[in-house]
């Protein structure tokens, strides 16, 4: 099948399908999640717990998935396996539909909100395996001097699905039963599956074919390595960009988890508007994805990095900032700004992120070093929603979402501190130095 697609036109047609279904499947069942669990009386730390069960699953897999790609150099067999199994895990949820009473077990009885929240994660163990063998498929694409524009162009794709699934969530929770919602779901799953077995890889692949317990044992020096084997993580200040990663996730994801049920709740906007607003980001992120893409291949990944970074403190100060109640035309202009702003900074930071990591990775540790990145953005959704959900519902919304701000804003003064520009960013890759001393942490 690969051979029809094999243009370069028509492989940006199916990798931008592969992409923008993908999300729109996460972003159609997380929205819609959250929603349900709300409207059954859960509170804002259950809602929150939505997110970070999907998180969960994104710290400890994308980088085994990420692993395992670049170990057997199978990376398209990688992203239809695991788009596979994404979609069979949507089918409970079929079944279940929506939050029903307590699921009572041998010893223990869970609550039906925990059922889906655990439904959720089993969905995320998988489906974060197209991340980051992706984004080393688009990376290789566009080479040295097109790194930037070539993850830009995959990124307004990504955005694409983003603002579909807002936008169709809105709709669809008022028109459709939860079981129908999943099966839809599942149905845009597989084909963003179908799509990635289209995909033609340009990334090298490993000699040989390596077994089963060599893969196993490839996979665990690379997660847990030597204190020797650490040293592509200091090229650059590499590892502080992961924490600076980590921290403003903790800050965006934290409010982001509860924004279907402060936009339906404090603001009382109806589910359709909530869709509406929640599409501004990944709407503006379509444009905001491709200029960023040239600005990191024209002024270096650090800036974009930083100031993205920055943006998105802003973003939550913004988001806290919305008057409440009622919907007015204020507290829409101040909502749909903070998605503006959002959709900028997360555009930024993205696409500098994802260069910086190219630029840095040794060829052969590039899906890894992408997956450590989700892993990073994993550590932050596991974090960041339960901790803001917590105050938020010890304080109200508006002051979790203020306070959170703070871990943005200090992640953007590392970021500047410890994060060193790539030589000749825009024309070449830099690897680890030969004498580079071994990390001691």
């Amino acid at each position: 099948m690969t051979g029809v697609f094999a243009s370069e036109g028509r492989q940006r047609v199916v990798i931008a399908i592969a992409g923008a279904t993908r999300f729109m499947a996460g972003i159609l069942m997380g929205t819609g999640m959250a929603v349900y669990a709300g409207d059954a009386g859960g509170s804002a730390f259950a809602v929150s717990m939505v997110l970070t069960a999907y998180f969960v699953g994104m710290t400890v897999f994308a980088p085994v998935w990420g692993a395992v790609a670049d170990v057997t150099g199978r990376r398209r067999a990688v992203m239809v396996a695991t788009g596979t199994l994404a979609t069979l895990a949507v089918l409970p949820l079929v079944a279940v539909g929506e939050v029903g009473p307590p699921v009572r077990l041998p010893g223990l009885t869970v609550d039906g909100v925990w059922v889906l929240i655990g439904l959720r994660g089993l969905y995320a163990v998988f489906a974060v395996g197209f991340v980051p063998v992706m984004f080393s498929v688009v990376s290789a694409r566009g080479g040295a001097d097109g790194r930037g524009r070539s993850l830009g162009f995959f990124n307004s794709a990504r955005a694409v699905g983003f603002s579909g699934g807002q936008v169709a969530v809105g709709t669809l929770l008022g028109l459709l039963a939860p079981s129908s919602l999943y099966l839809l779901i599942a149905a845009v799953s597989l084909l963003s599956t179908v799509a990635a077995a289209a995909v033609v890889d340009p990334t090298p692949s490993p000699a040989g074919s390596p077994g089963i317990g060599d893969v196993a044992s490839e996979v665990k020096r690379r997660l847990l390595p030597a204190v020797g084997d650490r040293a592509h993580l200091r090229t650059n200040g590499l590892r502080w960009l992961y924490v600076a990663l980590a921290l403003r996730n903790m800050t965006v994801l934290g409010v982001m988890s509860l924004m279907p049920v402060y936009l339906t709740g404090p603001v009382g906007v109806s589910t359709l508007l909530m869709g509406v607003l929640l599409a501004i980001n990944p709407t503006a992120q379509v444009a905001f994805m491709y200029l960023f893409g040239r600005v990191a291949d024209r002024v270096g990944r650090k800036p974009p990095v930083v100031a993205g970074i920055a943006g998105s403190g802003a973003f939550a100060l913004v988001a806290a900032a919305v008057p409440a109640p009622g919907g007015t035309p204020v507290q829409l202009l101040v909502a749909g700004a903070a998605f503006v702003v959002i959709a900028a900074a997360f555009s930024a930071m993205t696409t500098g992120a994802l260069a910086f990591i190219g630029d840095v990775a040794p060829p052969d540790r590039e899906s890894e070093l992408m997956g450590l990145r989700s892993t990073a953005k994993g550590v932050g959704g596991i974090l960041g929603p339960p901790v803001v959900g917590m105050l938020a519902t010890a304080t109200g919304m508006q002051v979790a979402f203020a306070a959170g701000s703070v871990l943005a804003l200090a992640a953007a003064g590392l970021a500047a501190v410890g994060l060193t520009e790539p030589e000749d960013a825009a024309t070449g890759r830099v690897d680890p130095p030969a004498d580079a001393e071994p990390a001691t942490d």
